[in-house]
């Protein structure tokens, strides 16, 4: 299968955060449920995505999670889950890479594998991420 390469922006519809251990200490843990929509090569309107996060100080630290996409990729109808993986600097800005679970592919989407990734930058309202796919069958 060709790899198939696209881009796009997502916005952060909503974000919910708690902690997990003391907030006054370092490091510490938190856990966020976030909800986002997806545009461009990837499209979906409401994504469910959870995020443990480890927080070396109060503005920096890493954090891993799962993110389930229910739309389309490239025209292509189904969902897929996101694995991520990331960490955040002082200067607020976010660096995260992903890949697709594999066998998470439903639908169209059935045997999709791929990797892509995004940076956010405090303030910005749309994020832009790059994503490289092999499609899986037709």
């Amino acid at each position: 299968m060709p790899v198939t390469e696209t881009a796009g922006h997502f916005t952060f519809a909503d974000w919910k955060e708690s902690p997990v251990s003391p907030e006054d200490a370092f490091p510490r843990l938190a856990h966020a449920t976030v909800v986002n929509a997806f545009s461009g090569g990837i499209e979906a309107e409401s994504t469910v995505c959870g995020y443990a996060i480890a927080y070396d100080t109060a503005a920096t630290g890493t954090f891993a999670g799962m993110e389930l996409v229910t739309g389309r990729v490239d025209g292509r109808a189904g969902a897929f889950v996101l694995e991520e993986r990331g960490r955040f600097d002082s200067d607020g800005t976010v660096h995260c890479t992903f890949q697709v679970v594999e066998g998470s592919g439903t639908g169209e989407l059935a045997g999709l594998r791929g990797t892509g990734g995004f940076t956010y930058r405090h303030g910005e309202s749309k994020v832009p991420y790059t994503f490289a796919y092999e499609a899986g069958r037709a």
